[in-house]
C-alpha cells in the first residue's frame, strides 16, 4: 500500500512538472508572439530586360542585376504576420545592348553600332534603393521557415552610371549623364523559407527624357525577373 501511494505520488509529481514546464513554454511562445520581428538582410541576383526598346536596339549578354540591403519590420496585427516592411539597400544594374553611346560637344549621341570589330556596349548604373513592402507570411515566433508574399514599391537613387564600349580594338567609358537619377518602380516577391522570386517593373525609363536613336525616343523601362534571398 505505501509502495502503491509512493508511485502514485510520484506519478503526480512528473505530471505536474511536465504540465508546468508545457504551460511555462506556452506562455513564453505567447510572450514572444507579441515582440517578434522579421527584420531581414536581403540580398538577390536578377535579369534585367529592356521594354519599349526601338526596333533598331537588340539586347546582348547578360544584363544583370544585383542587390543587397536590411528591411526594418513593421507588424500590423497581433499575429504580427501581416505588416509594413522598410529597407535601405545598394544596387548595381548594367545593360547589355548594341547601342553605343558616344560623347559630342551638344551631349551624349547613340546609334547602332556598325564597326566590324565591336564586341559589346554597356549602360552600368550603381544605386542607393528604399524598398517599401506590405507584407504578408505564415510565420510565427518558433518558425523560421514560413511562405511570404511582399509587395510594394522601390525607390533608388542613381548616384553612379557610366558608359562603356568594349571593342577588339580597346575599350571606351564615360559617366553618362542622360541617366535617370530617380528610378522608381513596383516590385513582388513571394515564396518559401530562404528561397525567392523576385520581380520589379520600372515606372519610368533608364534614360531621362531627350535621348533618341535615330529620332525614335529611347524609353527604356526594365522588367527584372530574379531570386531573393531572405536571411534573419
Amino acid at each position: 500500500m505505501i509502495r502503491f501511494l509512493f508511485q502514485f505520488a510520484l506519478c503526480g509529481f512528473l505530471l505536474s512538472s511536465v504540465s508546468g514546464w508545457g504551460q511555462e513554454a506556452t506562455d513564453s511562445i505567447q510572450e514572444l508572439d507579441q515582440k517578434y520581428l522579421e527584420d531581414q538582410f536581403y540580398t538577390g541576383v536578377a535579369y534585367n530586360v529592356l521594354l519599349d526598346t526601338p526596333d533598331e536596339m537588340d539586347q546582348r549578354n547578360f544584363s544583370y542585376n544585383l542587390q543587397v540591403g536590411f528591411i526594418k519590420d513593421i507588424p500590423l496585427n497581433k499575429r504580427r504576420n501581416f505588416g509594413l516592411g522598410l529597407g535601405v539597400g545598394y544596387a548595381a544594374n548594367s545593360y547589355y545592348s548594341n547601342v553605343v553611346a558616344s560623347e559630342e560637344e551638344n551631349g551624349i549621341a547613340y546609334n547602332v553600332a556598325v564597326d566590324a570589330d565591336f564586341n559589346r556596349s554597356k549602360l552600368e548604373t550603381h544605386a542607393i534603393e528604399f524598398p517599401l513592402e506590405l507584407r504578408c507570411r505564415t510565420s510565427t515566433a518558433a518558425d523560421y521557415k514560413f511562405w511570404r508574399v511582399y509587395a510594394g514599391v522601390k525607390l533608388g537613387y542613381v548616384f553612379s552610371g557610366r558608359s562603356k564600349l568594349v571593342m577588339d580594338s580597346g575599350n571606351e567609358s564615360f559617366s553618362n549623364p542622360d541617366i535617370e537619377t530617380f528610378q522608381y518602380g513596383l516590385m513582388l516577391n513571394f515564396g518559401y523559407n530562404t528561397w525567392n522570386v523576385h520581380a520589379y517593373y520600372s515606372l519610368n525609363s533608364v534614360l531621362a527624357d531627350g535621348p533618341t536613336l535615330n529620332g525614335t525616343p529611347l524609353e527604356l523601362n526594365v522588367l527584372r525577373i530574379g531570386l531573393i534571398f531572405y536571411i534573419l
